[in-house]
């Protein structure tokens, strides 16, 4: 049995309860970096998910060989960078778009998959290009141009992708504590860096904020990373990407739900188009991968 497929299914069970949480913290994130700067609500939000990290993880990050710690250390980096592109493009933008532009990752991923390491894509994956630009365009331009909202957060879609891969060659069964708790401590780093030229981050205003951000902390933060590290060492990034497409319609629901946005034909012909090219990208080479088994079988 592969790793692809050992563990699969309750990997891909527990990225969805992870996409579940991250779906519900755009509406929350929205709230909160109205009154707390963005890098400061960053900064304290990965440094209660890090310490929370070390404190539970300390003896299996101290087991990760070096190359492994460097990797992990790497990814961290990279996420904590993503995160602030993301939420900096939250705070100009509604949630519902911010959900939908930030799983144009997905798309991207099988991108960089054959642009460093050389694997070959279907037809099928540049047609999701098309669908996904299209989709965005309907989404998110106001006249011809796209806000500076929708930028930061297609950046951040491509530095997740980015991750994705890595986490995805990267990721050991075996390390997954320890990995995931050296990316958090990474993501930290870069999130405190951010606030360091005014001082260091402030803390949150109110009881509410620190409300949100302790659930953003231990569950969207510690928790998340740690489930998706490990589920990404029993699956391939490609069929990772996928099941975390749930996010954006995630994301969108709630804030319909909490009557933070309005449910609108733009939205729904927009999100349709991106998630057809989310799901195109792995449902399409699955199917193609399928017919050969399911003709020999009918053959026996």
């Amino acid at each position: 049995m592969s790793r692809a497929t050992r563990g699969g299914g309750l990997a891909t069970l527990g990225l969805l309860a992870v996409t579940a949480i991250w779906g519900s913290t755009f509406v929350l994130i929205k709230d909160v970096v109205g009154r707390m700067p963005v890098a400061d609500f960053l900064a304290v939000r990965f440094v209660i998910a890090a310490a929370a990290m070390l404190a539970l993880f300390a003896l299996p990050l101290a087991r990760l060989g070096r190359t492994q710690m460097l990797r992990g250390l790497a990814l961290g980096v990279l996420y904590g960078v993503a995160q602030w592109l993301q939420t900096e493009g939250l705070a100009r933008t509604s949630p519902s778009v911010s959900g939908f532009v930030t799983g144009m990752y997905v798309v991207i991923t099988p991108i960089l998959s054959l642009l460093l390491f050389r694997q070959r894509m279907p037809w099928t994956t540049w047609l999701a290009v098309l669908l996904a630009t299209l989709g965005l365009g309907v989404l998110a331009l106001n006249g011809f141009a796209v806000d500076a909202g929708v930028l930061l957060t297609l950046a951040s879609a491509a530095l997740y992708a980015l991750h994705i891969v890595g986490l995805g060659h990267w990721s050991k069964p075996g390390d997954a504590f320890g990995m995931s708790a050296i990316q958090m401590l990474g993501i930290a780093a870069v999130c405190v860096a951010i606030t360091l030229p005014h001082g260091g981050p402030v803390l949150p205003p109110d009881a509410k904020a620190w409300i949100a951000v302790l659930y953003m902390a231990l569950l969207a933060g510690a928790l998340a990373m740690l489930i998706q590290t490990w589920a990404q060492a029993h699956m391939p990034a490609t069929r990772a990407a996928i099941v975390m497409t749930t996010e954006p319609v995630f994301a969108a629901g709630f804030a319909v739900l909490l009557g933070v946005d309005t449910l609108t034909g733009r939205m729904l012909g927009g999100g349709a188009l991106v998630l057809a090219a989310m799901y195109m990208v792995e449902l399409a080479p699955r199917f193609r991968r399928s017919k050969p088994a399911e003709a020999l079988h009918h053959e026996v």
